[in-house]
């Protein structure tokens, strides 16, 4: 059988649990499910609070060094400012019937997106699988990240 290119599997690396940065890559791996592509995240660094019990419900939108919010950096750094910009962000999200981080993970997770938590950053922030979404698949070092993609048509992107 010859391969035409198509992309077969997205591995989703999610570093940032900024909330513009999850719904990314959120609906990436939505959007990959939906077309009948395979798709894992791997989360890794910050990107863990996305999937952090007690974090997961409470992320932000980063006003402080945020090209696209296009305001002063000094602007985006007063008091409540984050807290404004993220108000009005999940209200033309909700305008839009998008569902909120715990829900859209239990929406991937039931149309098989794999979610992995990553070993090195788990250690370094002292979390344990318990402290995570319920549904998480596993923990795994980067090395087990780079096996569950090998293979033609395997797209890996960072986020």
């Amino acid at each position: 059988m010859e391969d035409n290119g198509s992309i077969k599997k997205m591995m989703i690396i999610l570093s940032k649990a900024t909330l513009e940065n999850v719904y990314a890559g959120f609906v990436l791996a939505n959007g990959a499910r939906m077309e009948g592509i395979e798709a894992e995240i791997f989360f890794t660094f910050f990107g863990l609070e996305a999937i952090h019990n007690k974090k997961l419900d409470h992320l932000h939108i980063a006003t402080v060094g945020n090209p696209a919010m296009h305001m002063p950096t000094l602007l985006g750094g007063l008091p409540g400012m984050e807290a404004i910009a993220t108000s009005m962000m999940k209200k033309e999200m909700e305008k839009i019937d998008m569902p909120d981080v715990r829900e859209f993970l239990e929406i991937l997770t039931a149309s098989g997106v794999k979610l992995w938590a990553c070993k090195l950053a788990m250690d370094m922030f002292h979390y344990n699988k318990e402290d995570m979404f319920e549904d998480l698949d596993g923990v795994i070092t980067v090395g087990d990240f780079y096996k569950q993609g090998s293979g033609v048509g395997t797209h890996m992107l960072f986020i």
